[in-house]
């Protein structure tokens, strides 16, 4: 545990050995680790809201998220980096993508990290409410919130490119577009992450691959009472 915190602080404190040193892959190794269980951690927390009624249930629904938290952004990641790869070459900044790589795989870990650290503010939210609705729109806003972070850690791993060459600025606007659409429809694909209290607890839900963005907006309007 000690060893997996000092690597957060790094990847947060953009040490070195995370993006700049010679050896990736135990770099790269260390990042995925960091990912994997901060997001396990989140997942966890953002399965245990207590709108479910029997133990069984309860864990069972708990066990799922903390699986899906992972496969969500590593899904969402490995899904979008093929396009950001042919964008990389088309702009014509091909040389520099094992670079960027690891920034975007640490950012990835930021984004982990973050989630975690606003678990508490989560498991407040549960214990002042059993509103299932208000849980979804609040997750939501913390996932807002926790990707804004990480969008600020990944533009600091990138002043080096940036400074480098300026097309990887527009890159990243790219990245943050292709990661956003992905991730929205993995996210949909992949629930229940919060247990339904109007609904046995199940890994996926039958409609999974419905219009990802028409659903969380009708979510959304309801959630607020309009």
């Amino acid at each position: 545990m000690a060893t997996l915190l000092t690597a957060a602080d790094d990847i947060l404190r953009r040490a070195p050995w995370t993006t700049r040193s010679a050896r990736s892959g135990p770099a790269i190794v260390r990042l995925a680790a960091c990912l994997a269980a901060f997001a396990l951690w989140y997942g966890g927390v953002m399965g245990a809201f207590r709108g479910l009624t029997g133990q069984d249930q309860w864990l069972r629904q708990v066990a799922y998220s903390a699986v899906k938290v992972p496969l969500l952004l590593s899904g969402a990641f490995v899904i979008g980096l093929p396009s950001f790869f042919v964008l990389s070459t088309l702009v014509g900044v091909r040389r520099d993508f094992a670079e960027s790589l690891r920034a975007l795989i640490a950012a990835q870990a930021g984004l982990a990290i973050a989630l975690a650290a606003l678990s508490p503010l989560t498991l407040l939210w549960y214990a002042s409410s059993t509103q299932y609705d208000l849980a979804l729109v609040f997750n939501g806003v913390m996932f807002a919130a926790a990707s804004m972070a990480a969008q600020y850690l990944l533009r600091q791993y990138y002043r080096p490119l940036i400074a480098r060459d300026p097309r990887h600025r527009k890159l990243l606007i790219a990245w943050a577009a292709i990661y956003i659409l992905v991730a929205v429809q993995l996210a949909w694909l992949l629930r229940p992450f919060i247990g339904s209290p109007h609904a046995d607890v199940q890994f996926l839900r039958p409609e999974a691959w419905d219009n990802a963005y028409v659903k969380v907006a009708k979510i959304v309007w309801q959630a607020l009472g309009l």
